[in-house]
């Protein structure tokens, strides 16, 4: 195949996928997966150009369509020419090469021509930032416009690929040269004591270590979590959204797989999706408990019982864009979430017991979900006071600079700590 077939292909599936996942309900990466297993003849490089393409006009679709905004292809072909206006600014094709692959041949030149004539300092700045209005209204009354700026640089950039390694099966350094060995070059993280990073994408699934639940691929700001709930052996914790299971699984292994860990989510399908990862972690202390919602009868036994809570509350996922860049096209009822996310953390609090910890965490950047949530709910609950999140993560050696909040809560974000955008308050029952 010459490179112009390749390029003609690519790009013609890179468009129909691109036009699958604006048009669905379903989460990209879950289209991305969907589509590839129904296309099983694509090579690892096909895969590689198509899923690149995609995320990338996901990325930066506010700025691509500027690009693209006197050019008025067919919308049929919308989708097509936003990879087009991937691959003239992001990967460097030339009008003659755009054609080569199949694009208008009459179209093209007038492409090129206002992507180099554009303006960018001109532009709006939601779409300079390539976020919705609303995002980057919120952002920068938040962060300020000159912090917003970089903080949006970073979010529009592909995540590093986290490991956390599993200690009851495996050490971090060994495992590290292991893979490098293999090919996989991994640095140890900078706060995790148990993380590994690359930062391309690779088949480590495939890998030998993977398949002995040596590793699991987290997030290195979702692995310090665990080190904020700071859960001991034989204590009786609650995950009380625990979805598949990732924070679980890292609670379990720092329990020394002894004690009492509940995952509870209102997804039972997702919940499921823990146990194979149990057993290949070689952990046996979890137990998983579908409810209903957030005040399910299932609960009651274990009221004022519970060493430690946490509650990794549903929200909008905007520390995540990252890797979920299609989140922010989506409608997004942010003073529901709030709602419910001070409904969740206010019957989770019922289930600690006197002198326990109760981790409240969302993945979000905003403030109407941490901060005041928080806020909100101490006003209500007396019996409730802050802990210092540094002094907590100190205890266990990790030092974060700039990561806590006046009121010591963590706030981890991509542009200044290379993790997913992170908020985390630790409360304590003392009364």
């Amino acid at each position: 195949m010459s490179s112009d077939q390749f390029y003609y292909i690519q790009i013609q599936r890179a468009a129909e996928l691109l036009s699958i996942v604006g048009t669905s309900r379903q989460a990209a990466d879950r289209e991305i997966d969907a589509y590839f297993r129904k296309h099983r003849n694509m090579g690892k490089r096909d895969r590689g150009f198509v899923a690149e393409a995609v995320y990338a006009c996901l990325r930066q679709r506010r700025y691509f369509e500027a690009a693209l905004a006197d050019v008025n292809p067919d919308p049929a072909l919308h989708a097509l020419y936003l990879i087009g206006v991937y691959l003239l600014i992001e990967k460097g094709f030339s009008g003659r090469a755009l054609v080569a692959a199949g694009f208008d041949a009459h179209a093209v030149p007038t492409l090129v021509q206002q992507i180099r004539s554009l303006d960018v300092g001109s532009l709006p700045i939601a779409v300079r930032l390539s976020l919705p209005d609303w995002l980057a209204e919120r952002l920068i009354a938040q962060y300020g416009e000159e912090e917003t700026l970089t903080l949006a640089a970073a979010l529009n950039k592909p995540a590093t690929l986290d490991l956390r390694v599993n200690t009851l099966k495996a050490n971090r350094e060994q495992l590290a040269q292991v893979l490098g060995e293999q090919g996989f070059e991994v640095q140890l993280t900078r706060y995790s004591p148990v993380g590994l990073r690359r930062q391309e994408r690779a088949a480590l699934f495939q890998t030998e270590a993977f398949r002995n639940g040596l590793f699991e691929v987290q997030d290195e700001g979702s692995q310090l979590i665990a080190y904020l709930v700071e859960a001991q052996p034989r204590e009786l914790v609650i995950d009380f959204c625990a979805g598949g299971g990732g924070k679980a699984l890292h609670i379990g292994m720092l329990m020394n797989n002894t004690g009492s860990l509940y995952a509870c989510d209102v997804h039972e399908k997702r919940l499921q999706q823990l146990r194979p990862r149990m057993i290949r972690a070689g952990l046996d202390n979890i137990r998983m408990l579908p409810i209903e919602n957030e005040q399910d009868a299932a609960l009651a036994r274990m009221r004022g019982k519970a060493d430690r809570v946490l509650v990794d509350a549903p929200c909008s996922g905007t520390g995540t864009l990252r890797r979920n860049p299609d989140i922010k096209w989506r409608d997004i009822d942010l003073v529901e979430l709030a709602s419910l996310q001070l409904r969740i953390l206010t019957s989770a609090a019922k289930l600690v017991k006197l002198g326990g910890r109760l981790v409240y965490v969302t993945c979000s950047l905003l403030q109407e979900e941490n901060e005041q949530i928080v806020m909100q709910f101490l006003q209500d609950a007396a019996d409730f006071q802050r802990l210092s999140a540094a002094e907590i993560l100190a205890r266990q050696g990790i030092t974060i600079d700039d990561a806590v909040t006046e009121e010591g809560a963590m706030r981890l974000y991509p542009h200044k700590h290379g993790t997913d955008g992170f908020y985390a308050a630790v409360l304590e029952r003392v009364r």
